[in-house]
């Protein structure tokens, strides 16, 4: 696998090493010990996966302490703009974004450390997309920032009519009125 690094350290984009002949393709999707070796050790004990149709944004979510999360995702089916965004306190990015396209073509996968709010936006007809977690889903500890902050700077790629929210999602608050339960350790 090849390790792509982004503007925010931490926050990583994996490219999968494919292997195709005349009968598909194949690809390791994820080696413990591989990614132990170029990210760093993280115990994944959840997978989850949904499926949306066009238009469907979901995010801007994360668990709060002591439930956190750490997070590798991908898009088996279709295709969507993934994202996260930086909400440790103190953090020198704070309130900043990485955004990158996920689809069934490129495998790419998307790490996401803790202290990060995550989303993303369908842009295909439908997309089935997986997500690894390194700590299991707590309702009691869900969190989030609005999705259709203006001031986050995400361009969505989806128009504002065709949006799709659930209604947990139009309620979250916007990042200036947020107080994060998350520090920068550095």
């Amino acid at each position: 696998m090849e390790v792509i690094k982004t503007d925010i350290d931490g926050v990583i984009i994996i490219e999968p090493r494919i292997f195709k002949d005349a009968r598909g393709y194949f690809f390791e999707s994820f080696s413990q010990r591989e990614f132990d070796e170029k990210i760093g050790h993280v115990e994944f004990v959840q997978d989850n996966e949904s499926m949306s149709s066009y238009g469907v944004m979901r995010g801007l979510h994360f668990q709060r302490p002591p439930f956190t999360q750490a997070k590798l995702v991908r898009c088996v089916k279709g295709k969507v703009l993934d994202v996260a965004v930086d909400i440790r306190k103190g953090s020198p990015t704070y309130g900043r974004h990485v955004a990158v396209e996920l689809t069934e073509d490129n495998h790419r996968q998307f790490f996401i450390p803790k202290g990060f709010a995550h989303g993303f936006a369908v842009l295909s007809e439908t997309a089935v997309f997986q997500y690894k977690c390194d700590g299991v889903y707590h309702p009691e500890a869900d969190g989030g920032i609005s999705i259709l902050d203006d001031s986050l700077g995400i361009d969505w790629r989806i128009p504002t009519e065709h949006a799709i929210l659930s209604e947990k999602d139009t309620k979250h608050s916007l990042l200036k009125d947020f107080d994060s339960p998350f520090t920068c350790q550095q």
